[in-house]
C-alpha cells in the first residue's frame, strides 16, 4: 500500500461511516442540539462540506457547485443561531457530502508522490502542512464531528453504532 492508497482508503472508509451514522436519522433529528449552544448536525454537515470545498480548492481542483445561500447558512455566524429554518434535508447533505468527497478523491488521485510531500501555503498549512496531509484531512475532520453526532444519536434514541 502506498500513500495515495492510504489517503483513498481513509477518505472512502470515512465516507461509508458517515453515511452509516446518518442513515437512520430524520431531517428533524439533524436540527437537535445536544446541549444549549452546541451545533446541531445540520450546521455541522454544512461546515464539513464547506471545509472540504476549501481542501478541494487548495488541492488545485474545482469543488462541486453548492446551492445558493449554502455558505451563508453554514458559516460561523450561524453556528450559534437557534433558527432551524433554511437548512437542507438529510438527503441533500448526503448528496453534497458525497459530491465533495468524490471531488477530493479525484483531486488527490492527480497528485504525484512528490506532490504529496510538498508544503501547503497559506492559513490552511497550520492544520495540513503537506499536500498528503491536506488530501487526507477531510476524513479526520469528519471523524471528529461524527463523535459529536453520537451524542445527538443517543439523545434522540438511536442505537450505538460503533
Amino acid at each position: 500500500m502506498n500513500a495515495k492508497d492510504t489517503i483513498r482508503a481513509a477518505l472512502k472508509t470515512n465516507q461509508n461511516l458517515m453515511n452509516m451514522t446518518l442513515a437512520d436519522l430524520s431531517d428533524q433529528d439533524l436540527l437537535v442540539r445536544p446541549v444549549p449552544n452546541a451545533n446541531h448536525i445540520a450546521w455541522q454537515l454544512g461546515h464539513l462540506i464547506l471545509a472540504e470545498h476549501t481542501v478541494i480548492k487548495a488541492l488545485g481542483a474545482t469543488p462541486p457547485e453548492l446551492p445558493a445561500g449554502f455558505a451563508d447558512q453554514h458559516g460561523k455566524q450561524m453556528a450559534n443561531s437557534d433558527s432551524t429554518t433554511g437548512f437542507a434535508t438529510k438527503a441533500k447533505y448526503v448528496e453534497l457530502l458525497d459530491q465533495a468527497r468524490e471531488a477530493t478523491l479525484a483531486a488527490a488521485e492527480k497528485l504525484s508522490d512528490a506532490d504529496l510531500d510538498k508544503p501547503v501555503e497559506g492559513s490552511i498549512a497550520r492544520i495540513a502542512p503537506k499536500f498528503g496531509i491536506l488530501a487526507a484531512f477531510p476524513a479526520s475532520h469528519a471523524y471528529m464531528h461524527m463523535g459529536q453526532f453520537s451524542v445527538v444519536r443517543r439523545k434522540v434514541g438511536k442505537p450505538v453504532l460503533f
